[in-house]
């Protein structure tokens, strides 16, 4: 038998359009268990709704309930946003983004992880907001502005700083620190390293055959002390302008040992080497790490003729009287602008070859010698020296032991020494005359702002009356800062005159 089946049209379906298969199936098969067929619901488009009854027309319609109860068309990310998601998920085996559109690229910047391996990030990410959520994650206190304001310097910086005061020579294998250079070189400015870990000291091994009661022949030898040394690192960092080091160990409980804060010769060796081949080191500090003379006439003499160092801290150390010398030497064969031998043994000889070199210096601005123990005779010769001198501005002398006589030749200098800003005779003993006479000096002084008297037995009045002579400078210098030209000569503030054409 063959069946002939109709198509209902599209734009009118009528209830009555059922097919010549159906209507024979129904006969044949009926029954009065079976359901009837429903009646489809027709109704117009919602913009083509009229009338009063449009709202419930809307509601009866058909619905298309997806198998997903979740899924709703409002909330399906864009394409660009399922690229981006895929971007950032895979940014380690496929870092995109220099291809990407700069709004992209933020967006992108802003889901990258910060534990991303640095040999990804190092030389492809710029952004400092990245940066800054690399070190907010591993620092809990950053003060971007000692660093330049870039997170970016500040995050390699610490890092490298991290590294270098955990390694342990012999341990430690030394490619964890030269494998970063490559990463790092072209954002590392400062080094500042508080402690070096020294070898680990493993048991002897007793040595095998009969040993004497007094133990002499089966003692070893002690294990080398020498830290880690810094050259290779230095010499990979073109950028390096300031290095700040102290050699000795924090935190080492019950396990103390005199040997664990040794600057031994052979690092101070390596040291010298070091900084005499950084040619762009501006600053070098090296305090609390026992530099005793010999070794800073070694560090001073790879110093010698450096093109770019400014500043010297080897405070808070055991250098004396030849270590003083060296340091006399090198104001004549560098360009130092500050130099800082706080807390040491300098003494008399040794303050008195610092004032011979100062008397013909021409770029050092601050000397530090508070805590030595030069004593009235070196005090006068940097006083006498003081007197030619016309570049220094800072000088601090408290600690050292001086008294009247000292005071005596400081206040001629006052008298007519016209570039010191700032003077420190604090913890000596200047004594009641002693104060009237620096008094003296301080009445044709127009340029000192600070002078630093405390515990230096001066008179209540005498220190007051200087304090007054103080403000009254500091007071001038402020007027001159805000009207410079009201203060310069006629013919300066003038100018050349204009021939007349």
């Amino acid at each position: 038998m063959q069946e002939t089946i109709t198509t209902p049209t599209m734009s009118a379906p009528s209830r009555s359009s059922v097919s010549t298969q159906d209507r024979s199936s129904a006969t044949g098969h009926a029954s009065s268990t079976d359901p009837q067929p429903s009646k489809p619901s027709v109704a117009p488009p919602p913009g083509k709704s009229k009338g009063p009854n449009s709202g419930a027309s809307v509601r009866r319609m058909r619905r298309i309930i997806a198998e997903d109860a979740e899924w709703s068309l409002a909330i399906v990310p864009l394409l660009r946003e399922l690229c981006i998601q895929h971007i950032v998920k895979n940014f380690q085996n496929n870092p995109i983004l220099k291809q990407l559109p700069p709004e992209d690229q933020q967006k992108v910047l802003n889901h990258l992880s910060p534990d991303l391996p640095l040999a990804v990030t190092a030389n492809l990410i710029d952004d400092e907001g990245y940066w800054s959520r690399c070190c907010m994650q591993r620092w809990p206190v950053c003060y971007v502005a000692k660093y330049g304001g870039s997170w970016k310097r500040m995050f390699f910086e610490r890092h490298l700083e991290n590294l270098l005061k955990y390694f342990i020579p012999g341990t430690t294998d030394p490619a964890v620190i030269l494998d970063l250079l490559p990463l790092c070189r072209n954002y590392v400015r400062r080094i500042h390293v508080d402690q070096f870990l020294p070898p680990v000291q493993l048991l002897p091994r007793p040595r095998s055959g009969e040993q004497s009661d007094s133990g002499s022949e089966g003692e070893m030898e002690e294990p080398a002390m020498d830290h880690y040394q810094l050259g290779d690192l230095v010499a990979g960092l073109s950028h390096l302008e300031e290095l700040d080091l102290v050699y000795g160990v924090k935190d080492c409980g019950m396990n103390f040992e005199w040997n664990l804060f040794l600057f031994t010769y052979h690092d101070c060796h390596s040291l010298a080497a070091t900084i005499k081949a950084c040619h762009t080191l501006k600053i070098f500090r090296l305090t609390r790490s026992k530099v005793d003379d010999d070794k800073a006439r070694i560090l001073i003499r790879g110093l010698l003729d450096h093109p770019a160092l400014e500043e010297l801290d080897l405070s808070h150390n055991l250098i004396g009287d030849r270590g003083g010398r060296a340091a006399a030497k090198l104001l004549s064969h560098s360009r130092l602008r500050v130099l800082n031998l706080a807390n040491n043994q300098v003494r008399a000889p040794g303050a008195q070859s610092l004032a011979h070199a100062l008397a013909h210096n021409t770029n050092l601005i601050s000397l530090n010698l508070r805590l030595n123990c030069i004593e009235d005779e070196g005090g006068q010769a940097l006083a006498h020296a003081l007197q030619t001198n016309k570049c220094l501005t800072t000088l601090h002398l408290g600690g050292n032991e001086l008294s009247e006589p000292t005071a005596t030749l400081l206040s001629q200098v006052l008298a007519i020494n016209t570039t010191l800003t700032s003077i420190n005779l604090s913890c000596n003993h200047i004594g009641l005359d002693g104060g009237k006479q620096l008094l003296e000096g301080m009445s044709d002084n127009r340029t000192l702002l600070e002078f630093d008297l405390r515990l230096s037995d001066v008179s209540q009045e005498s220190e007051y009356l200087i304090g007054q002579a103080l403000c009254a400078n500091r007071e001038a210098a402020r007027q001159r800062a805000l009207n410079p030209s009201h203060f310069m000569s006629p013919i300066t503030a003038k100018g050349p005159e204009n021939p007349v054409g």
